[in-house]
């Protein structure tokens, strides 16, 4: 019923965007993790277009980044595991310049890279990821 309300609306429109990525998360949450997918690059591809035109809120780092990882997360669960790991570093290099490493957000994300890395066998990538982070975890959370 929500995506219903807004769909008709301009794609300008901050509520559409909003229950795009509530539709989206809706879809993961319930295990429908194609369809997720498939909303959620519809939304990327949303807001890179309206953000390219100049609109700070379509397209600020933070939503952006959190985006990408919402799609890696589905790319995952859908077995697109190239995609995924892709993502994953972006994200994890963004939230990292964006906010430093100590960030509680840079952290959970370097948390998600390393247990993506060990679902795909790269032990040593993950253990090496771990080795720079946890110490950072243990001090600031």
């Amino acid at each position: 019923a929500c995506w219903k309300t807004y769909v008709g609306r301009p794609e300008t429109d901050v509520d559409r965007g909003m229950a795009m990525g509530v539709l989206a998360n809706g879809l993961a949450s319930a295990d429908h993790h194609e369809d997720a997918v498939s909303v959620y690059e519809a939304e990327l591809s949303m807001r890179q277009r309206l953000g390219a035109c100049g609109s700070a809120f379509w397209a600020s780092e933070y939503t952006m980044l959190t985006l990408y990882s919402n799609l890696a997360r589905a790319y995952q669960r859908v077995e697109r595991f190239d995609e995924s790991l892709r993502m994953r570093r972006d994200v994890y290099s963004g939230f990292s310049k964006l906010y430093g490493e100590q960030h509680g957000d840079t952290l959970t994300v370097a948390s998600n890279l390393a247990n993506l890395l060990v679902d795909l066998g790269r032990i040593e990538e993950a253990k090496a990821l771990l080795r720079k982070t946890t110490p950072v975890a243990r001090r600031v959370l």
